[in-house]
């Protein structure tokens, strides 16, 4: 083992060194393998997509009602969620025009635009079949075709993960969940 100075930068065969050679090599990797920078206009109006969610966020939870501090009514933590989506999404209008971290659409776009409408179909059946039936295909759909899991995995996880809502919502927290059994 070779000796250093304590003060200079470590040696090559320090583990030290193994550790910052590795996180650049990595960090090297990841860079290669980022999709391209849309750009400030993209930036930009998705900062104002999610700004119109928060506005009509609000708006819906408002109506739900929001109570009082000392008895809360059923839309004042959708309705603080929500103002807080406005709060950073004009920020991000403002200043977003200078970050460069929004990708240009891809098939990777395609997918998470394939999860968000299995969200809704889910949010769409909730109310007519229960919560059993969709949150299971959801989590199937979502583990095998959007997360590559295998057949037995995404089978195994659905079945427990909705199992185990089930028992936490429905038999232990006694929420009235619109359910088949």
């Amino acid at each position: 083992m070779s000796m250093s100075d304590p003060n200079g930068p470590p040696a090559p065969d320090e583990p030290e060194g193994d550790l910052k050679a590795e996180t650049e090599r990595l960090l090297a990797e990841l860079e290669e393998q980022r999709p391209p920078h849309a750009g400030p206009i993209a930036q930009v109006g998705a900062a104002l997509v999610a700004l119109v969610v928060g506005v009509l966020g609000a708006v819906g939870s408002y109506a739900l009602g929001l109570g009082r501090l000392t008895a809360p009514g059923p839309g004042l933590w959708p309705f603080a969620i929500s103002v807080v989506i406005v709060v950073l999404s004009a920020v991000l209008v403002f200043t977003g025009r200078g970050l460069q971290d929004t990708e240009r659409f891809s098939k990777a776009s395609l997918l998470t635009a394939g999860g968000l409408v299995t969200l809704v179909v889910w949010a769409a059946l909730l109310p007519v079949i229960g919560f059993e039936i969709p949150s299971l295909l959801l989590m199937f759909v979502w583990l095998r075709l959007l997360g590559k899991e295998s057949w037995r995995s995404s089978i195994v996880v659905s079945i427990g993960a909705v199992a185990a809502f089930y028992v936490l919502f429905v038999v232990l927290l006694q929420i009235p969940l619109p359910r088949l059994i």
